[in-house]
C-alpha cells in the first residue's frame, strides 16, 4: 500500500476497519485506499477533515469528466469517499450529502434506453440481435407508423410470448382460436388486469392487420379478464410537501418538485432540454412526448429562482466539458445530421444531466447524457420510506397528483386533458374518481352525526 502523508489524511487502519463493516470485499478495499489517496493527492496543503460538500462535489465533477473511468470505478470511488466521511472523520454534512445520487450517475444509457432506441440503428440490425423476420416486420411497421419506442417494445415482447405459448410457431400458421386462447390464459392462468389483456390484444390485432395483412374479426370463446383497473394512488398536498422534504438532493428535489409542478412523464422531464424552458412565459414545451406529440406544460413559480440557478451551473459545467474536448450531446439522427454543430450548443444540452460523461451504447461517442431515471425512482423510493407514507408511492404518483389537485382547484377537464397530453378525455375522467370530496362528491351520512 502506497505511503501517505498521515498528518494531512485519515487513519488507513481505522478506514480499512470501516470498509470491512460496509462488507466491501477483501480484493476491492486496496482500490478504495488507493482512490483517496489520490484525493488527498489532489487537495495537498488541506486536510480533508476540512473539506466541505462544495468541494467534494466539484471533485466528483472532474472525475466525471474522464471517459476512461468506467462506471463501475466512479461508482466505487464515490462509495469510498462515503465511507471516508461518514464512518471515518463522521464529518457534520456528510450523512445529508446525496451519495446515492453520485452512485446512480454512474449509470449510462442501455442500447435499449428510449432517448435513444428509436435512432441510429436500422431495423435489419435490430433484426439481426433479435431474431426472426416477422419481428423485424412487427418493428418496420411500427417505426413507420410513428409508435414511440415503448410501443415497440411492448408489442415486441407480447409478440415474442405469443409465440413462447405456441410452442415456436410462426403467427401466420395461427389465427383467431389461437389469439382467443392466448388471452384466455392470461385472464385465467396469469390473472392479469383488463388493461394488460387489452394491451395484449392491440399488439396482436396490430400484428396480424398491418404486418400479416389478415383481419382478425370476432374472437370465439375468449375469456375476459376480471381483474378491474386500479385507481391511481394520490397523496394530499401535505403529503406531496412531507415527500419532497424528505429527497435530500437539491436537485433531486427540484427534478421531483417539476414532475408534480408540471404534471410531465419521468422520462420527459429527464429528457428537457435548457432551450425547451421559457421564463419569460413561464412554461416548459415538452417535446417529443407519448405519441409524439408536443405540449406546453406550466412552469411552477416556485421552482423558477432553483430552476434557473441550476441551468447557469449546467452551462458553467458544460463550458467545462468544451474546454476538455468535450461537451456533446445525444440529438435524434436526422437533426444531427441537418445541424452537425447544434450537439455542442448550449440550448441543446440537457437540463438535468448525468454526473458523469459516458460513452454513447449505440454510436460509442463520449457524450453527457441525462440523468438516469432510476436514480429518480430511487429517491422517491426513499423518501416515501422515510416519511412513513403508507402508499404505494413512485415518480408516477405525481403526475397523479397534479392532475387531481388541478381538478380539485376547479379546473376543467378538458384543459387538465392538455396538460397530460391524453389523447382521449376518457383517460383524465379517472381522476375525477379520486377527488378529495367522498364517491361522486356525496357527503357520507355518518357526518350528520357530529
Amino acid at each position: 500500500m502506497a505511503r501517505t502523508n498521515r498528518a494531512r489524511g485519515p487513519r488507513w487502519d481505522a478506514y480499512i476497519d470501516a470498509c470491512r463493516k460496509r462488507h466491501v470485499a477483501e480484493g476491492a478495499i486496496r482500490w478504495y485506499v488507493i482512490g483517496i489517496e489520490r484525493y488527498i493527492s489532489a487537495h495537498e496543503g488541506k486536510s480533508v477533515r476540512g473539506h466541505d460538500p462544495a468541494l467534494v462535489r466539484t471533485y466528483l465533477e472532474g472525475a466525471g469528466r474522464k471517459p476512461e473511468v468506467s462506471g463501475w470505478q466512479f461508482r466505487q470511488f464515490v462509495h469510498a469517499l462515503q465511507i471516508l466521511y461518514c464512518d471515518v472523520i463522521r464529518s457534520d454534512w456528510a450523512d445529508c450529502f446525496d451519495w446515492q445520487y453520485w452512485k446512480d450517475s454512474a449509470r449510462g444509457l442501455e442500447p435499449q434506453h428510449p432517448t435513444i432506441a428509436r435512432h441510429n440503428q436500422p431495423v435489419s440490425a435490430v433484426a439481426r440481435e433479435r431474431g426472426s423476420r416477422i419481428e423485424q416486420e412487427l418493428i418496420a411497421k411500427i417505426r413507420l407508423k410513428n409508435y414511440s419506442i415503448r410501443t415497440e417494445q411492448v408489442y415486441v415482447s407480447w409478440l415474442n410470448r405469443y409465440v413462447a405459448f405456441n410452442n415456436g410457431r410462426d403467427p401466420r400458421d395461427l389465427g383467431p382460436s389461437d389469439i382467443a386462447a392466448y388471452l384466455s390464459h392470461l385472464a385465467l392462468d396469469r390473472a392479469v388486469s383488463v388493461s394488460t389483456q387489452g394491451q395484449a390484444l392491440s399488439a396482436l390485432v396490430f400484428l396480424y392487420e398491418q404486418v400479416i395483412g389478415t383481419t382478425v374479426g370476432h374472437l370465439d370463446g375468449l375469456v375476459a379478464a376480471r381483474k378491474p383497473r386500479r385507481l391511481p394512488v394520490v397523496l394530499t398536498r401535505h403529503e406531496v410537501h412531507v415527500l419532497l422534504k424528505g429527497i435530500g438532493d437539491p436537485l433531486l428535489a427540484l427534478f421531483v418538485g417539476l414532475l408534480y409542478g408540471t404534471g410531465m412523464r419521468l422520462l420527459e422531464c429527464a429528457r428537457l432540454r435548457v432551450k425547451d424552458v421559457d421564463f419569460s412565459y413561464s412554461q416548459i414545451m415538452v417535446r417529443d412526448g407519448k405519441g409524439q406529440k408536443d405540449r406546453v406544460v406550466p412552469l411552477p413559480r416556485i421552482y423558477c429562482t432553483p430552476l434557473r440557478a441550476h441551468i447557469s451551473s449546467v452551462l458553467q459545467r458544460h463550458t467545462n466539458d468544451l474546454a476538455e474536448g468535450y461537451g456533446e450531446v445525444f440529438l435524434p439522427e436526422a437533426l444531427a445530421r441537418k445541424y452537425p454543430g447544434a450537439s455542442r450548443e448550449p440550448g441543446w444540452q440537457y437540463v438535468f444531466p448525468s454526473a458523469r460523461l459516458s460513452a454513447d451504447p449505440r454510436s460509442g461517442k463520449i457524450r453527457r447524457h441525462h440523468l438516469h431515471e432510476s436514480g429518480i425512482q430511487k429517491a422517491v423510493r426513499r423518501a416515501a420510506l422515510a416519511s412513513r407514507i403508507h402508499k404505494r408511492i413512485s415518480s408516477h404518483t405525481f403526475r397523479h397528483c397534479f392532475a387531481t389537485h388541478l381538478l380539485e382547484s376547479g379546473y376543467d377537464i378538458r384543459t387538465v386533458q392538455e396538460l397530460l397530453g391524453h389523447a382521449d378525455v376518457s383517460t383524465t375522467m379517472i381522476y375525477t374518481h379520486v377527488l378529495n370530496r367522498g364517491g361522486k362528491g356525496v357527503v357520507s351520512p355518518a357526518d350528520g352525526l357530529l
